[in-house]
């Protein structure tokens, strides 16, 4: 027994399946939860024997939520992967040894994650980062439509090694359309955000590094010229320029999904000041 219950979320993935399914076959318990494929998803998975589960998408934070809330996983700890990313040995050596490890008190960990795109690993502009991917359900919850941030109920950890994923395994285009959704997503939250969420700059200077991420969002949020900035800081600042031409087409297409989300932020900003205002009185 593995000791570790494998957490996939698809939509229309057939082409992606069999490689992930494949990277985490040494796993006794693999939960797929759909968000009502029109391929041969479901038949894929059942074939190579996960558990389906299928709903309608409601935003990555409420899908998360109910997987969390309603899916019965085998063992107490959960690794969460999309269709398009890889478990490597290395990983899977450190997840099990966490689960099998009695006095572990951590109940959460960060992991990072290798991006490749055009055949190579953009080391620099988009690093591996930390996202939330190794838990315990009944001490986590996420929020946000979009890039969700995870509110944990105890003690969190970091992991030394990294999953693999492939961010454009199918094409530009499919990217392009992705992103296109989640710019809304993204838009919804920016309004959010600027109602209910003040700037706190001490979280700049926290010792936990997503709490420093997460405020220097928040920050990026009341600033102009959101889409140069996100391209300087990338190519620039990271280092993004040592990647190459796959470097700086990533960098450009990051600048062009902030542009995405700003627009619909000044159009949802003015059709709310357009709502709050009485209708025109019209003259005879």
């Amino acid at each position: 027994m593995s000791g570790v219950s494998i957490f996939i979320q698809t939509l229309n993935e057939e082409k992606n399946l069999p490689g992930l399914l494949d990277s985490v076959a040494w796993a006794d318990d693999v939960v797929v939860l759909d968000s009502l494929s029109t391929d041969a998803t479901e038949t894929i998975c059942r074939e190579r024997g996960a558990r389906f589960f299928a709903r309608a998408y409601d935003g990555r934070g409420p899908h998360q939520n109910w997987a969390m809330e309603n899916i019965d996983f085998k063992h107490p700890w959960v690794f969460y992967l999309d269709a398009d990313e890889r478990m490597t040995d290395e990983l899977r050596e450190e997840i099990t040894a966490i689960a099998a490890d009695p006095d572990e008190t951590r109940v959460a960990f960060y992991c990072g994650r290798k991006n490749y795109f055009m055949g190579k690993w953009l080391k620099h502009a988009m690093p591996p980062g930390h996202i939330m991917r190794f838990f315990k359900p009944p001490h986590i919850r996420f929020e946000r439509l979009a890039n969700p941030v995870p509110i944990v109920d105890g003690e969190i950890g970091y992991l030394r090694e990294h999953f693999l994923h492939d961010n454009f395994s199918k094409g530009i285009g499919e990217w392009l359309e992705r992103h296109n959704r989640y710019s809304t997503y993204e838009a919804t939250e920016t309004m959010r955000a600027l109602a209910e969420q003040p700037v706190r700059l001490r979280n700049l200077f926290a010792a936990d590094a997503m709490t420093r991420r997460l405020e220097l969002k928040n920050l990026s949020f009341r600033m102009p010229g959101r889409p140069w900035l996100k391209f300087l800081y990338m190519y620039f600042l990271k280092l993004g320029f040592l990647d190459g031409r796959p470097g700086l087409t990533y960098c450009r297409l990051q600048a062009m999904y902030e542009y995405q989300i700003c627009l619909k932020v000044r159009e949802m900003q003015r059709a709310q000041a357009e709502g709050s205002q009485p209708p025109p009185r019209h003259g005879r």
